[in-house]
């Protein structure tokens, strides 16, 4: 660690001034001064040098089918292996359970309202700062290989890294090549890098992948999932795509051993936000927000470890910089370096979350506060019904859409528990509260059960505050007027 004396931010004068506004005075004994300086207070430090950086992220993969996160039927031993290598985040989250949404937030450390892409297919304010100028102050390399899904260029400017495809809804997804990728890691000179790799795996269409390894009768489906044959069939291709996905991410991993900078490098993997099935992606639940987070860095973060500590999307971009011996601060995140490094145990009280509907359906605002153990849902406009187009509608061939929905409805008819499942998705009151800890899948509403009115009322309040401390106006957010004008740079809100 360095200690206080080694600060060089203000002069070591009578009446230095200390975080948290304590004041000590200089004028006392030489021994007394020497224990204060190196014995009582030392600064927290991270690498002298700057760690390189290896963000690999899945595409619409829920957390929770992965093994290291409980799933009981995908095999990714890649992902499993990075998981014993480093460090697990238990509760990882995104605030909105859309690709452009997440990413943003994940590039700018800044929530949707701040950012400005509060819709999927729209994008940020103009003026803001990306990771790759913010990283690239401080002399690193930033590229981006595979998905971009974020705008404008002038606020993600990221070095384009070829080898894999950019395109989610490609069918079949291109082949990917490495080459690309190692020469990024390996091009000489003495910057950091941080790169990138976008993977456009399990998002749909299901193509990818052998699911004949996932025989759909012998599959353990999730309790939000309805059971149908067709249901299960496609739960198999994902699963193909899941494991498909898991062998990119070891040859991407191989190709940074090949490189000679592991051991230099802080490696992270993400799962964005949930699938393509009821439930996750496009809802404020849980297994919507929900994202796999894993951190590894030989010598510096603990490895197969666990950690409770409450973290989300905006805090990545923080916690990078604080770690290259930046700035961190003036962002909506906050770093999790001390999570990182196992100086502390807790990060955030809260995790905030929004969706806002439109272009994916009809409005249908919601927003969501978790403090890990329970969750809070507003769902703004209660009478109305939710509509999602891609998973709900069909067009055309239909390979983008989902053939298993229909066959839900089918049988919803003959079958309570699938009748449940469609209108526990569709027709939702105006406030859930679920304690998600022992109800992972959040099927068990509490908001009207008297011994947890306290609860929700206090999630509430927190809920309401952040809303007004991001200016975000609820209802009128989710209209044509508003996601067009933010698709043009000027936004209403």
């Amino acid at each position: 660690m360095r200690w206080l004396a080694c600060l060089g931010k203000e002069p070591l004068i009578a009446g230095l001034r200390i975080r948290r506004g304590i004041s000590y005075s200089l004028e006392m004994k030489p021994t007394l001064a020497l224990f204060l300086f190196f014995g009582l207070i030392p600064v927290r430090s991270f690498a002298t040098e700057a760690p390189n950086v290896l963000l690999i992220l899945a595409d619409d993969c829920t957390y929770n089918d992965l093994p290291t996160y409980g799933g009981q039927n995908a095999r990714t031993p890649h992902i499993e292996r990075l998981a014993s290598e480093g460090l697990v985040f238990n509760r990882a989250y995104v605030a909105s359970s859309m690709c452009q949404p997440c990413r943003a937030e994940l590039y700018s450390g800044l929530y949707p309202m701040s950012n400005g892409c509060a819709w999927n297919h729209s994008g940020c304010r103009p003026e803001i700062t990306g990771m790759p100028q913010a990283l690239g102050k401080l002399g690193y390399r930033v590229g981006l290989a595979g998905k971009r899904h974020i705008r404008p260029e002038s606020v993600f400017p990221f070095e384009p890294v070829a080898g894999f495809d950019s395109n989610c809804v490609r069918n079949p997804t291109e082949d990917h090549d490495l080459e690309p990728v190692r020469a990024f890691m390996n091009r000489k000179g003495d910057q950091p890098f941080c790169l990138v790799v976008a993977l456009t795996e399990p998002h749909v269409p299901w193509v990818m992948g052998d699911s004949s390894k996932y025989p759909p009768g012998k599959l353990k489906l999730p309790p939000n999932v309805a059971d149908t044959p067709r249901t299960r069939e496609d739960f198999s291709k994902y699963l193909a795509e899941i494991s498909y996905m898991d062998g990119q991410v070891g040859d991407i991993l191989k190709a940074l051993e090949g490189s000679g900078k592991s051991k230099k490098t802080l490696v992270l993997f993400s799962s964005e936000q949930g699938s393509q099935f009821p439930g996750c992606k496009w809802t404020t639940w849980d297994t919507g927000l929900h994202t796999a987070l894993i951190a590894r860095w030989p010598g510096k973060v603990s490895a197969g470890v666990r950690t409770d500590a409450l973290v989300q999307y905006a805090d990545v971009l923080p916690t990078l910089l604080e770690l290259a011996n930046g700035d961190p601060t003036g962002l909506d995140g906050s770093s999790f370096a001390g999570v990182l490094m196992g100086e502390r145990k807790e990060h955030r009280s809260y995790v905030y979350g929004m969706h806002n509907n439109f272009p994916e359906g009809p409005p249908y605002p919601t927003r969501t506060l978790s403090d890990g153990t329970y969750r809070l849902v507003l769902n703004l406009t209660p009478d109305e019904m939710f509509i999602e187009k891609h998973l709900m509608g069909l067009k055309g061939n239909a390979v983008l859409n989902n053939p298993y929905w229909a066959t839900w409805v089918r049988d919803a008819w003959a079958n309570p528990e699938i009748y449940r499942l469609v209108k526990r998705y569709q027709v939702r009151p105006p406030k859930s509260l679920y304690h998600t800890t022992r109800d992972p899948y959040e099927m068990n509403d509490l908001a009207k059960d008297p011994e947890y009115q306290v609860k929700l009322r206090a999630m509430e309040t927190e809920l309401r505050a952040w809303m007004r401390r991001q200016k975000d106006p609820g209802i009128r957010l989710d209209t044509q007027s508003a996601h067009q004008a933010a698709k043009q740079g000027k936004h209403l809100f």
